[in-house]
């Protein structure tokens, strides 16, 4: 698997947008379930949160609650990219965004995500002004 490397991250006000793009520096994306996750300031990264996930046909998602509504994760194979549009942004959604390859996309993930994850990326920062 090759690393993954994620974009679109930076300094919004609250009720902004922003959309995070998640890639592979030279392989492709069309086989594979993947997720985001994010770390909030001062947490560790067993701390993480499960955000979002698609499965490689892009026909299964799983997102954690509070940001049902408010986010959608989707996926172009043709562009060997996935993307988080984040709509609504708040306070509490400041953290490190990281994208990464998973074993399987399923409530699991957003529950437990660093046990279905087999490798990520450096991440992307994402800062929301209140």
């Amino acid at each position: 698997q090759e690393q993954l490397v994620e974009s679109g991250g930076g300094l919004v006000q609250s009720g902004g947008s922003l959309r995070l793009s998640c890639a592979p520096s030279g392989s492709t994306l069309d086989y594979f379930d993947i997720g985001w996750s994010r770390r909030a300031p001062g947490k560790e990264r067993k701390e993480r949160e499960g955000v979002a996930c698609i499965s490689n046909t892009g026909r299964i998602t799983y997102y954690r609650d509070d940001v049902k509504g408010r986010f959608t994760i989707s996926r172009d194979n043709a562009k060997n990219t996935v993307y988080l549009q984040m709509n609504s942004l708040k306070s509490e959604d400041t953290a490190i965004y990281t994208c990464a390859y998973l074993t399987d996309c399923s409530d699991d993930y957003i529950r437990f995500p660093s046990g279905k994850m087999s490798s990520e990326g450096q991440g992307t920062q994402v800062t929301v002004s209140s």
